[in-house]
């Protein structure tokens, strides 16, 4: 019998059929999308696609990510603009992770038709 565990961003579809056809190459089709699929990046530890899907212009050269650091949840709180009719968008979110929270707005645009991570702003708790 195949388990049907939903996928870590919170949608009900598996890895598979959600985050991990993004992981795997797919376009996210909105901003919202490519949050929840790189915050599916930081459970997974995917730090290529990481970078892959960050702004050319923010991008830092090397992203190191804590293996001890447990992602439980998240919960997207607002979303605005960021669908096909859109050029930028921003998802604000909380994400859990075993002790604490991390609650941010992030800022996403397209660059040369794809959406990509640019910068987030640290939101109280």
């Amino acid at each position: 019998m195949t388990t049907r565990t939903p996928c870590p961003c919170g949608w009900p579809e598996p890895y598979d059929a959600c985050c991990g056809r993004f992981h795997a190459g797919a376009a996210a089709p909105s901003a919202e999308a490519l949050m929840r699929s790189r915050y599916c990046a930081f459970v997974k530890g995917d730090v290529g696609y990481l970078l892959r899907t960050w702004h050319p212009r923010t991008r830092p050269e090397r992203l190191e990510l804590d293996p001890r650091m447990r992602w439980t949840g998240l919960e997207v709180l607002d979303s605005t603009d960021g669908s096909a009719f859109h050029s930028t968008g921003t998802v604000t979110f909380r994400a859990s992770y075993r002790g604490g929270s991390l609650h941010e707005r992030s800022r996403f645009e397209r660059v040369a038709g794809a959406w990509v991570y640019v910068d987030g702003e640290f939101l109280d708790a």
